[in-house]
Order: C-alpha cells, then sequence, then structure tokens
C-alpha cells in the first residue's frame, strides 16, 4: 500500500508527468490534492497498472480529489525549452489549475523549478510511494493517451493508437517513411538502426 501523506497537517499535491520519452505529442502533467485519510491498494504508479485500470482509476480520483488539475505543453515549446524545462512547466500550469491552495508539492522525480513560494519534496519514483503522486501519474498518462489517440485519426499512419508517440521502431520507420507531423518533437533524435540480413 503507498503512503496517504508525506506531512500530517499540511495540504500536500502530488505533481507527476507523462510523454517525456516521445517523439511526438505534449508532455501531460498532473497536480492531484487527496483527502488525508484516502487509501485505495489498487492506486499505483500508471505504468504498473493495465489501461484498464488506469482508466477505472482516473474517474475515481477525479471523484475523490479535494482538486486536481491537468495541463500540458505542445512539441513546438519542447523543441525551444527542451523537455526537463517543459515537464517543469506543465507541471506550474497544473498546480495553477488548483482551486484548493498547496500548502506542499510532492514531485516526481529528482529535479524540479520551485513554482511561487510553495515548497516542494523530490521523491524518486515517488508514483510508486505516495497516493497523491500515483493519482497524478494516472491523470496525466491517461489524459495524454487520450490526447495521442485523438491526433491518430488525425495522422493514422504513425500508429500512436499502440504507441501513443513513444519511440518504437514501427514508429521511426514510418516517419522515415512519411516525414515528420506537426505533432512530432523536431529536436528528438530518430535514428534508425538498420538490420541487414545477407
Amino acid at each position: 500500500m503507498l503512503k496517504s501523506a508525506y506531512t500530517s497537517d499540511k495540504i500536500e499535491a502530488g505533481c507527476d508527468e507523462a510523454g517525456r520519452g516521445c517523439l511526438a505529442g505534449p508532455v501531460f502533467a498532473a497536480a492531484v490534492i487527496l483527502p488525508k485519510e484516502y487509501q485505495n491498494p489498487m492506486l499505483n504508479d500508471s505504468k504498473k497498472l493495465t489501461e484498464k485500470e488506469r482508466l477505472k482509476l482516473r474517474e475515481e480520483i477525479r471523484k475523490v480529489a479535494l482538486s486536481y488539475a491537468v495541463a500540458s505543453v505542445e512539441a513546438r515549446i519542447i523543441d525551444e525549452i527542451n523537455i526537463l524545462n517543459a515537464s517543469f512547466l506543465a507541471m506550474h500550469k497544473a498546480i495553477k489549475k488548483l482551486t484548493l491552495a498547496p500548502e506542499l508539492l510532492l514531485i516526481d522525480g529528482n529535479r524540479f523549478n520551485a513554482f511561487k513560494k510553495i515548497p516542494h519534496q523530490c521523491i524518486v519514483k515517488g508514483d510508486g510511494k505516495y497516493l497523491s503522486i500515483a493519482a497524478a501519474s494516472v491523470l496525466a498518462k491517461t489524459y495524454r493517451d487520450d490526447f495521442m489517440k485523438n491526433a491518430h485519426q488525425q495522422y493514422p499512419q504513425y500508429g500512436w493508437i499502440t504507441n501513443k508517440g513513444y519511440p518504437t521502431i514501427k514508429h521511426k520507420y514510418a516517419v522515415l517513411q512519411y516525414g515528420l507531423s506537426p505533432y512530432h518533437r523536431k529536436s528528438y533524435s530518430y535514428n534508425i538502426q538498420l538490420k541487414m540480413d545477407f
């Protein structure tokens, strides 16, 4: 069972992102404030859950959260400021949208750009340790997946319905064949190791 809170007395917002390693699409981030007493044995790092479990948990999170918000930063901005800064920007945008002011930010990872004067705590693999960060990872992941499924309707040749913009071999070969879409990150590497049979 993940921990329900980092402190006993502060309003905590768990923050996480999805899509840093993708070749295409925005990076999404979420911020979630859960009740201190909240428990859910199913809630975990979104990468350890099935799509069905993530979608079920998304509905649960949206019902029980004291406040939650999701935001994104598009590929064009990622190319301008790099993915790390874009991830921080997406988190900042999500935190800013919260209807309840957090007193402490729990950040998944080991780095963060401070948001205003709100204290923050970076926690490596925090989405597998704290419920609020896990909840943020589920929201960021599912909202981003929904975005990529919709984008797939415009550009089905890249297979985003299955790869969600991640750098699979099929995705890279599609880029080689069709070029980059407006959703692709132009600052990323598209190198393909060709395996030749002789």
